[in-house]
């Protein structure tokens, strides 16, 4: 019986391939060095990511930067995923020249129906070990927000759900943000 073995990518050579038109339309991101199919986008997910974003924008104005569905570099694991909000500091000369990478983030929200399992394991550990402090997953299914906090050893030491009152992103600890507005729901 053969073994397959993926093929496994540098974030260089991933941007060769992107640079010469390889990877034209087609989704895809690449994590821990292989390249990952994203699901196409739905009209709950879309709606609720751009609602966010603008809420995010209200919130942080002047003090960060939304970043929505475009890539983050994390050079040290090979990859180069596209949350759906990064939120980043403000170095938009910066970003001309680059994607935000792991000390340049404050936190990242993702809006999981069909990419669940993805964005809680494979995308958690990946940010934990890029040691980004916060992030964030929206569960449409559940209406639920997974809150993961305090990254060590490649895996997020706090990992709460909440679907009621307020929290506060680390490094905005002043800021209040409605987890029931987040969640879209009706109380």
């Amino acid at each position: 019986m053969t073994t397959l073995i993926p093929a496994k990518f540098s974030v260089d050579a991933y941007h060769k391939m992107i640079a010469a038109g390889a990877l034209e339309d087609q989704r895809v991101e690449l994590l821990n060095g292989e390249l990952i199919e994203m699901p196409s986008e739905g009209a709950p997910h879309a709606g609720f990511s751009s609602d966010t974003g603008d809420y995010f924008r209200e919130l942080l104005q002047g003090k960060a930067k939304v970043r929505e569905g475009h890539p983050i570099t994390i050079p040290q694991n090979d990859s180069e995923p596209q949350p759906d909000l990064a939120i980043v500091q403000q170095l938009e000369e910066v970003y001309d020249e680059r994607h935000p990478q792991p000390k340049e983030i404050y936190l990242l929200i993702e809006f999981a129906d069909t990419s669940l399992e993805k964005d809680l394991d494979p995308k958690a550990k990946l940010y934990a070990a890029a040691e980004i402090e916060e992030y964030w997953v929206v569960d449409l299914r559940s209406k639920v927000l997974v809150v993961h906090r305090t990254p060590s050893n490649g895996r997020y030491g706090l990992v709460q759900e909440i679907n009621s009152g307020s929290i506060s992103p680390l490094s905005f600890p002043n800021i209040k943000v409605s987890v029931e507005r987040i969640l879209k729901l009706k109380r």
